[in-house]
């Protein structure tokens, strides 16, 4: 992620690589895959302890990614990280291709834990966390759920569990954009007051922009800062970057036409990019 010159490079790259992913194999999830753009970049490119050469290297950071319907963001990242084959990005979600439509351990290196149904990764980075914590070892977990995923109970069992034990080295990002499958937030099930039920949970917790990169590295700098795990709630924008797909539940399931992808595209830099791998 050096090669880009900084986080907002690597989202907007990142962005680019999932439209023409979702545009060419015609699958969906792309409102989730652009909210959670900006966390994601700065994450791999500036927060987590990563060596892709040694995707098991005791020392590294934890990454699950429980929202894993958004796999296609992930797996663009770890491409341009150096995980994976560039060119396995091509064949998302085709017949024979590795990399299917949710996140998988099996599809590429970097992929701690499997996921698809919701509400399972916070249990296993709790526990992580704690692994760590009783082996004096000072690796980090981070977990990014979606906001509909707070349905679960699993995931207030794992934020109980990790307040009783003050996992100072566990963070937690809701990825708040407000819109799941089948409505909005507040429609389906309401999560407010989101940040308190947290913060009643024992966790140290704040609320932020979630597009804002100063602000997102800021948030991920305070984890460790206090004997107790950190969430950071980051208010998002379903869709973020494409107009046309902001603020829409259509996005969640609908995948891109070519003439709507090459919009989104002018939106992001331009129809083709030295960068891109392929175009429309």
């Amino acid at each position: 992620m050096k090669q880009f010159d900084s986080s907002e490079a690597v989202a907007r790259q990142l962005r680019r690589d999932t439209i023409l992913m979702l545009q060419r194999s015609k699958t969906s999830h792309i409102g989730s895959c652009l909210s959670m753009a900006d966390a994601l970049a700065v994450l791999y490119r500036d927060v987590l302890k990563l060596d892709p050469r040694d995707p098991s290297w005791p020392e590294r950071d934890i990454f699950l990614q429980s929202k894993g319907h958004a796999a296609a963001i992930l797996y663009a990242c770890l491409a341009r990280y150096g995980y994976l084959d560039a060119a396995e990005l091509g064949r998302f979600c085709q017949d024979g291709a590795r990399l299917g439509g949710h996140v998988t351990t099996h599809s590429s290196p970097g992929v701690e834990f499997s996921v698809g149904s919701l509400g399972h990764a916070l249990p296993v980075g709790a526990g992580a966390a704690l692994g760590a914590k009783c082996k004096g070892q000072l690796r980090r977990v981070f977990v990014i759920l979606s906001d509909g995923e707070c349905d679960e109970g699993s995931n207030w069992e794992a934020a109980l569990f990790a307040g009783h034990h003050r996992l100072s080295n566990l963070c937690v990002i809701v990825d708040y954009n407000r819109i799941q499958s089948f409505g909005t937030v507040e429609e389906v099930l309401r999560l407010e007051p989101l940040a308190a039920k947290w913060r009643n949970f024992g966790w140290d917790t704040v609320e932020i922009d979630g597009h804002d990169h100063n602000v997102l590295h800021a948030a991920f700098a305070k984890l460790g800062k206090e004997p107790k795990p950190l969430c950071v709630i980051a208010r998002t924008v379903k869709g973020r970057g494409a107009s046309r797909m902001e603020n829409a539940l259509l996005w969640h399931y609908r995948s891109p036409t070519r003439e709507e992808a090459e919009a989104a595209l002018d939106e992001l830099g331009g129809r083709s990019c030295e960068t891109d791998l392929w175009t429309l």
